[in-house]
């Protein structure tokens, strides 16, 4: 088994959460080695794989990402169900989709990057349900304006439209980089039509340029793109920074399955050892350890990484590695409008109701958060025209009249952490005999109370006023593939897995940064809080190498 050179830090994964990390860590002059279980491809080969795969499959986001034998990652529209990665169960699927390769699913993500509010981080305190944060929201927001201009996010410069609120105790203490995108037709119809309900349709704070380059990136040109891959890397995507992180020292392994991490006498973390694409083990030292994996694969290794001192899995001695498993259960209205409103100009997500996520009812139900997907209607209406049995320009009329009069509203859902909602390790092997992840979930009464009594009535009120002469209500919850709370963090090490710096309570030198730390999920997406979280155990991390070189 060859070891290669130590470093200082050594990284696993090279998603958002790595790379912020790691940035942050080779400005200061620490040595950092990173390990990546799937391939390095550049973004005209993921453009070439979209461009040449079958309408039927364009809808999927993992579909032009290929997974490699060693490096699976869920493929919804091509496994079979007995080949599937993830092994789910439970009144609830947790269909997640992520991809395994150098930049992480930011390559296939919407750069929505929405912030906590201050309620969101006091649930307990607050309503009585769920956890409180390991600190409050001062203390996030530094970290919040840092990732805003690390990864390039525009947004509004009126207070007004800006989320959080300032009247929610939120100041922002940096403006957004760049303003944001105009709204399409049909957001602004939408925003015009909400306001008539009395609720206010802000733009959204998103990862790209808008109306000028930022950080080498061009701006967004308005392509619709967004997922699965934006053709011309106007919104941020991890890989971008690779190459950058390279050009300052850092050492990036591609096809390095991390297996197994290894402790020494002291329960400090000593090596990490992966498998490489011929099955040959390898391993690598170094002073201190971050896994940022994602929400999945990092307590998926933990549990793999079982030994004498740690029978349960590393970071496990309070039994909470890969439990509270969490996400934004969404359900989707699907209208058909008397008037045309043409979604699909500028990014897939650009704006969204966020009030509708806060107030004293959730000490009873969750909150939720509106959107008008604006993604462009065609590749969605196209099956369902054919099947009129219209041909030729009266086949053409009709697959334009209902991209032009479909529209879909996403009703999003906080779910509180349950324990029960968990992921162990499967009895089926992957390709190099590692253990699938089996994931039991059920999004609980408190997220379905929300859909009884709140979200889908507002909904229906909005759909009604949008003109709509039809809807049609997805008939189950679908997971928006944000994934939270599998490495909880807390205070008391009896309840939790990390500290407020996403420190292993159980290992010193172990950081597991990132969605699987966070102890609430609101309604808003997760990447802007994941890469704060990272951001500041950065910070700490720096402290601890500090200490231990003075």
């Amino acid at each position: 088994m060859p070891t290669l050179k130590n470093a200082d830090v050594v990284i696993v994964g090279t998603g958002v959460v790595a790379v912020a990390i790691a940035e942050q860590l080779l400005d200061a002059g620490m040595s950092v080695q990173m390990l990546e279980a799937g391939p390095r491809v550049d973004r005209a080969e993921v453009v070439e794989n979209f461009r040449n795969l079958p309408l039927a499959l364009k809808g999927d986001p993992s579909s032009c990402y290929p997974p490699k034998p060693w490096a699976p990652h869920p493929m919804p529209s091509l496994e079979k169900p007995d080949d599937a990665y993830l092994q789910l169960s439970g009144p609830n699927r947790y269909a997640q989709t992520f991809i395994r390769y150098a930049g992480g699913s930011t390559w296939h993500w919407a750069g929505t990057s929405w912030r906590l509010t201050p309620q969101d981080m006091r649930l307990r305190t607050l309503y009585g349900v769920g956890r409180d944060w390991a600190f409050d929201y001062a203390t996030l927001e530094p970290y919040y304006a840092r990732t805003e201009h690390l990864l390039g996010i525009c947004g509004p410069a009126d207070p007004a439209l800006q989320w959080p609120p300032v009247q929610a105790g939120a100041p922002r203490s940096r403006p957004y980089p760049m303003p944001p995108l105009p709204f399409g037709p049909g957001e602004q119809r939408f925003t015009e039509v909400v306001d008539t309900l009395g609720y206010k349709n802000i733009p959204t704070a998103q990862a790209r340029n808008s109306g000028m380059p930022y950080d080498g990136r061009p701006a967004c040109c308005a392509n619709n793109n967004c997922v699965p891959v934006c053709p011309v890397g106007a919104k941020y995507d991890a890989a971008t920074a690779l190459s950058r992180l390279e050009a300052k020292g850092a050492r990036i392994e591609a096809n390095a399955v991390v297996h197994r991490v290894e402790t020494d006498a002291a329960n400090r973390i000593a090596a990490v050892h992966y498998l490489d694409p011929d099955k040959r083990s390898h391993r690598i030292g170094g002073a201190l350890f971050v896994l940022a994996c994602n929400g999945i694969e990092t307590p998926k290794l933990l549990l793999m990484s079982k030994d004498a001192r740690n029978p349960n899995g590393l970071a496990n001695s309070s039994d909470q590695v890969g439990r509270n498993m969490m996400d934004h259960p969404q359900l989707t209205m699907t209208l058909t409008l008397e008037e045309p409103c043409w979604a699909g100009v500028g990014p897939v997500v650009n704006s969204g109701i966020m009030e509708t996520s806060q107030g004293a009812f959730r000490s009873e139900h969750a909150g939720a958060y509106f959107r008008f997907n604006n993604f462009a209607r065609n590749r969605f209406v196209t099956f369902a025209a054919l099947k009129s049995g219209k041909v030729g320009k009266a086949l053409d009329a009709e697959i334009r009249r209902m991209t032009a009069c479909s529209a879909d509203i996403v009703l999003a859902h906080e779910v509180l952490p349950d324990p029960d909602n968990r992921l162990t390790l499967s009895d089926k092997k992957d390709w190099l005999g590692l253990p699938k992840p089996a994931i039991h979930y059920d999004v609980g009464d408190y997220t379905r109370k929300s859909a009884e009594v709140y979200s889908v009535p507002i909904g229906k009120r909005i759909a009604q006023a949008m003109g709509a002469t039809n809807i049609k209500l997805s008939s189950a919850f679908a997971q928006s593939k944000h994934i939270m709370g599998g490495t909880i963090m807390g205070r008391d090490p009896h309840d939790s897995v990390v500290d407020a710096d996403c420190r292993a309570h159980d290992h010193e030198n172990l950081f597991l940064p990132g969605g699987g730390a966070m102890a609430s999920t609101a309604c808003g997406n997760s990447t802007i809080t994941m890469v704060s979280l990272a951001l500041k155990a950065a910070d700490a991390i720096q402290r601890q190498l500090g200490r231990a070189r003075a």
